[in-house]
């Protein structure tokens, strides 16, 4: 069983978010799940696009002639990258409210069924 994966780091949405799109393909061949992600009105959809569309390179190219019909989203997982740290000012006694801006990275692992 070959496998490949692509990774997108520091991307600059909270991962709650970002899972949201990563939960509707995953298990999903990779045809129907390019399919699903550009019909969907997330934000982050169309990058997890370009990112299984990154890993299908990556499988293609360390294994050319694959059948693309049966490789499909073997793992997708989203996770917490740094925070930028950020204020605002507030009352006299609270001086400064915290905002965090987070971040995350999310990794796709593409697997080929076996015949």
């Amino acid at each position: 069983m070959m496998e490949s994966r692509a990774q997108l780091r520091y991307y600059r949405s909270s991962p709650q978010k970002v899972r949201l799109v990563a939960d509707l393909v995953r298990g999903q061949a990779v045809e129907p799940a390019l399919t699903t992600l550009q019909l969907s009105s997330k934000y982050a959809a169309k990058d997890v696009a370009k990112l299984v569309k990154s890993a299908l390179a990556n499988l293609e190219q360390a294994q050319p002639g694959v059948d693309v019909d049966r490789v499909y989203i073997g793992r997708i997982m989203v996770d917490d990258g740094p925070r930028l740290r950020r204020g605002r000012p507030a009352s006299k006694w609270v001086r400064m409210h915290r905002i965090y801006k987070r971040m995350c990275h999310v990794t796709v692992e593409l697997a080929v069924k076996d015949a």
